[in-house]
Formats: C-alpha cells, sequence, structure tokens
C-alpha cells in the first residue's frame, strides 16, 4: 500500500480551486467551522466526521468535476478530502482528552521497560522465524507513525511494517519448508516488533487511525493487519509474567532492573564525567549486539563529548592514558547505545526526514535539507578535528564538496590537541564556540571554515 496521499491531495485541492467546485468548498468549510467551534467529544466527533465523509463521497460521484471519473479517481479524490478535513482538525482530535495521554504515556513506559529484557523466546517465537536485524526495518516502518497527520498515512506506516513482518516470515517458511506462518506466528512477532520499536503515542494514533480513516476503506487486508495492531497494543498494555512465560519473581526483577537502567540514563546524563565502566551493567543476550558498551547514549548529540573532553583534560587523575577515541569510534559507540536506549525514539522524532522515502519529499523540502546537510557536514568536520581525528570523513565515498572540508582535518594535530583541548573544555560545544576553538589552526584554515558558516547563516535567513 503505497503513500500516495499528496498525489491524492493535489487532485482535489486542484478540482476544488474550479469555480464549479463552490458549493463542495462551501459545504467543506461550513463542516469545519461547525466542528471547531464545539467542543471536544471523541465518539461524536468521530461519527460527525465519518457521516460527513460519506455524504461528500456520494456528492464527488454526482458532481460534474468527477463525471465519467473511475472508481479509483473517486477514491482518490475521497482520501484528498481525508487529508485536507482532518490535517485541519488534528490539533483538535488527536490525543484531545485526558485519558488518551494518560495512556499513551502508561504504553509508553510500559515498553520502554520491557524492551530492556525481552526476547523473542519470551513470546514464544520459535527460532525458524526469528530475524531480529531484518526485524529493524518492520520496526522503522512504524516509527514513522509520527511523522503524518492524515489517517491514511498513519495506518500506512502500520501496514507497511505488518507486510515486512508477514514477508519476513513467509520467506523463513519456504526456506525451512514449513506451513506457512499463520496468525500464531504473525501476531507474537508484531508484539515484538511493537514493543522494539516504541513509537510515542501509539495508543491515540491508533485510536486516532480506527475513529477517522474513512469506513468504507478500513476493510480487508487493512483492517485484518489493524485488528492485529490493536490486539498488539491490548497484550503490550496488560503484559505480565505469566503472558511472558516467566517466573512471577523473575518478572519483577527484570522490571525493577529495567527501571534502574532507566534511572541511571538520567542521572548518567548530569554528571560532568561518566564514571568507570560498572560490567555489572551490560545488558545480556537478549539484546541484538550482546557486545555493546554498558553506559547509554547521552540524547543531546551535542553533547556527546562532554564526558570524553573531561577525561582526557583532567591534569594527573588516576585514569589510565588511552588513545583519544576517532569519530568513527564515536559512531559506533552511539550505534551500539541507541539500540539499547529506551528513549531512541524521541530521540529520533527531531528528525522527520530520516525514515522518509524519495517518494515522500516535496520540492519545498530541498532548500531545507540543503540547509541542513551542510550543517552536519560542517559540525561533523569540526566534531572530528576537535578530538583529533585526521582521517576520518563523513563517508567513505564523500562527494567533492565533502572531501574539501575533511581536508581541514590534516593540519597541525600534534600542535592543536592541546589548544583544543583546553578551549572546548571552556565552551558549550556549540558550532560558533568550536569555531573560536579552531583559531590556532592559521588563517588559511580558518577563512574556509568560517566561509562555510556564513553560506549556511545566509541560506537559513533567505
Amino acid at each position: 500500500m503505497e503513500n500516495n496521499t499528496d498525489v491524492s491531495i493535489h487532485d482535489f485541492l486542484e478540482r476544488m480551486r474550479k469555480p464549479s467546485a463552490a458549493d463542495l468548498v462551501k459545504s467543506i468549510k461550513s463542516f469545519l467551522v461547525s466542528l471547531l467551534n464545539n467542543d471536544p467529544d471523541p465518539e461524536k466527533d468521530s461519527a460527525l466526521v465519518q457521516d460527513f465523509f460519506s455524504k461528500m463521497e456520494a456528492a464527488f460521484r454526482s458532481h460534474p468535476l468527477w463525471s465519467g471519473c473511475s472508481e479509483d479517481e473517486l477514491d482518490s479524490a475521497g482520501d484528498g478530502l481525508e487529508k485536507y478535513v482532518m490535517t485541519k482538525l488534528f490539533p483538535r482530535v488527536f490525543a484531545s482528552n485526558t485519558e488518551d495521554v494518560i495512556s499513551d504515556e502508561k504504553l509508553f513506559q510500559k515498553m520502554s521497560l520491557v524492551q530492556q529484557f525481552i526476547s523473542p523466546e519470551y513470546l514464544d517465537i520459535k527460532p525458524t522465524f526469528q530475524n531480529e536485524t531484518s526485524w529493524l526495518l518492520a520496526q522503522k516502518e512504524l516509527q514513522k507513525i509520527n511523522m503524518y497527520k492524515a489517517p491514511r498515512d498513519k495506518l500506512v506506516c502500520v501496514l507497511n511494517c505488518c507486510k515486512v513482518i508477514n514477508n519476513l516470515l513467509l520467506n523463513a517458511s519456504i526456506a525451512s519448508n514449513e506451513n506457512a506462518p499463520g496468525a500464531d506466528e504473525f501476531l507474537p512477532v508484531l508484539i515484538y516488533v511493537t514493543i522494539k520499536a516504541n513509537p510515542p503515542q501509539l495508543h491515540s494514533n491508533l485510536l486516532y487511525i480506527q475513529r477517522y480513516r474513512r469506513e468504507s476503506k478500513l476493510v480487508g487486508e487493512a483492517a485484518y493487519f489493524f485488528t492485529n495492531i490493536l490486539s498488539a497494543e491490548s497484550f503490550i498494555s496488560n503484559i505480565d509474567a505469566k503472558s511472558l512465560s516467566m517466573e512471577e519473581a523473575e518478572f519483577e526483577k527484570s522490571m525493577e532492573s529495567a527501571r534502574g537502567r532507566i534511572s541511571g540514563l538520567s542521572s548518567q546524563s548530569t554528571t560532568a564525567a561518566p564514571p568507570p565502566r560498572d560490567e555489572t551493567t551490560v545488558h545480556k543476550t537478549q539484546m541484538l549486539n550482546p557486545k555493546r558498551e554498558a553506559t547509554l547514549f547521552q540524547s543531546r548529540s551535542s553533547d556527546s563529548l562532554s564526558g570524553t573532553s573531561d577525561i582526557l583534560n583532567a591534569p594527573n587523575s588516576e585514569i589510565p592514558m588511552k588513545k583519544a577515541e576517532s569519530v568513527s569510534d564515536l559512531e559506533n559507540k552511539g550505534a551500539a547505545r541507541l539500540l539499547k536506549d529506551t528513549e531512541a525514539s524521541k530521540i529520533f522524532q527531531e528528525y522527520p526526514y530520516l525514515f522518509a522515502s524519495a517518494g515522500d519529499l516535496r520540492v519545498g523540502d530541498v532548500e531545507g535539507l540543503l540547509n541542513s546537510y551542510k550543517q552536519i557536514v560542517f559540525k561533523y568536520v569540526c566534531l572530528a578535528k576537535g578530538v583529533g581525528d585526521a582521517t576520518t570523513s563523513l563517508a567513505s565515498s564523500s562527494s567533492p564538496p565533502l572531501q574539501a572540508l575533511s581536508g581541514f582535518e590534516t593540519a597541525k594535530e600534534s600542535e592543536e590537541s592541546t589548544t583544543l583541548s583546553s578551549d572546548v573544555r571552556e565552551t558549550d560545544r556549540s558550532v560558533d564556540d568550536l569555531l573560536r576553538a579552531l583559531q590556532g589552526e592559521g588563517e588559511a584554515v580558518v577563512n574556509k571554515v568560517l566561509d562555510v558558516k556564513q553560506e549556511v547563516l545566509a541560506e537559513e535567513q533567505t
């Protein structure tokens, strides 16, 4: 089910701009005004919206603008109407009452804890069907759900997640000469993927789809997969020792340990330097990468070197001297920590294009993406220089502009390490402060860096 509502909404708006659509435009505006003027009532609002969609679908069929159109074109008009109306109503109807907000938080916290120790075996998933690496694809699809406002677009995220799982199970059954997987095989994997993905406001997202996706379209395969994720949500909300085939004492101990790890994440982020590694905190065999670091990733990427720089700058400390970590080392360590960071899904909410495909982008997005790209390159090179990494580039096969920037990393490494360590300690590690820290490199290098910075700022202002 491809996400083509951009085409639907574009065609819908084009038709609505024509003079002959004046009666339809009036009806839509009148409905929006009447609904927005009333107090929020989820069940009543849902009934009113569904009734309006049904009436408008009938109006499209008899309207001259859609005379002679195919069923697909009429269906596309319905999707365009849904997207337009629900985008306008979204702030009012999404998570509109306290109960939904509380349910979202409870579900998110529950998954945050359970994902710390759950493994496929706890859900009786056969080894034949276990494929955690490929399940990451399904997780990413589900994590896109908060990128969109239209009910159809959110539903597509759910369906894509389910289809990835279904295809992986089918391929595994063929490879092992087993019977085709059914609901008994599918639902446990969906539960596991949902817990690991842990998208914020999942409860409200599912209610929103249920209430405001056109009823005529929530049928067939879409209804089957959507029913399954509702079942997954219900299972997770009520998860206990028995549902995971665990002893009660073992379950409570695992939950308490998970709470301690999450609390440790909060307290650790406030310390100037991380404590010595405690091997007892290393997460065990259920996780995707059993060799990853024990300390959790700190959510503010701009401050991710704070502990490292303080350790390197500590005079005559008892910490043994070690070779400074390269940017590649830090990248690998951060990736490993993200895999078990319970707040990872929230961290990536700041980057709406992270899981977008080319088809999701519009022409108007190019300028913003280009500015973001330049800032990322600039910050990355400054970061590489800040840790004394003379060889690391943003990608192994960089484009010419990126190669030119990464060339900043080759000058006077030994002379600058002392200057950078003392300067960085006194700054908040923002790009502007790092620029000042780089002033010891020589006038030519500073001018090049400032030129890049000025170009980024100029484009941001325009």
